[in-house]
């Protein structure tokens, strides 16, 4: 379970941040996001990405625009399941892994749209 392995990494590194753990893969029909955490007053949505080679490309390439508007949408039913409401304080981060997941480059992209 190598994406679990990456998410438990960015966790990880999140949680050595300050980030409070809200939900990890929350899922909607049609998205999912892979990290939800709190960070002071914000609300952080965070995709975890990882490529143990690059052949196909880097993580960070692996975000396609599909993938954003489905972390859009879930973002979205978020927000408006658990608070009733879509205009909290919130940020969409992205941590990628390339190479092996527990030794690669780890980087903390954030506020990404």
């Amino acid at each position: 379970m190598k994406g679990a392995d990456a998410e438990t990494r960015a966790w990880a590194h999140l949680s050595a941040l300050g980030h409070a753990l809200l939900h990890r893969n929350y899922r909607v029909p049609g998205g999912e996001i892979d990290l939800i955490t709190r960070d002071g007053d914000t609300l952080v949505f965070t995709e975890v990405r990882h490529r143990a080679r690059a052949t196909h490309g880097t993580a960070l390439e692996s975000v396609t625009p599909r993938k954003v508007a489905l972390l859009l949408r879930a973002a979205t039913a978020y927000l408006t399941r658990e608070y009733g409401r879509d205009d909290l304080p919130c940020r969409f981060d992205l941590i990628t892994i390339d190479g092996p997941v527990n030794g690669g480059a780890l980087q903390h992209h954030q506020a990404i749209t």
